[in-house]
């Protein structure tokens, strides 16, 4: 039987578990970010809104998918 590179590194074979905290701190950054954007681009115009929206969803993706 041959081994695969995971079973090798010792990784568990079913999900990683990923924890409240990086939920949390994701949706806190992605506020963040989206109200900061929106701020620093000079008012609430649906361009703006738009650009921070996306901004805000990126980060907080970001944050949640790297905190393991």
């Amino acid at each position: 039987m041959t081994a695969t590179p995971l079973d090798k590194l010792g990784a568990p074979a079913n999900r990683l578990k990923r924890s409240k905290a990086s939920l949390f701190g994701g949706i806190g950054c992605g506020i963040g970010a989206f109200i900061l954007s929106v701020l620093l681009a000079g008012g609430p115009s649906p361009l703006n809104i738009a650009i921070g929206l996306a901004a805000g969803i990126a980060l907080g993706v970001w944050v949640r998918l790297a905190d393991l």
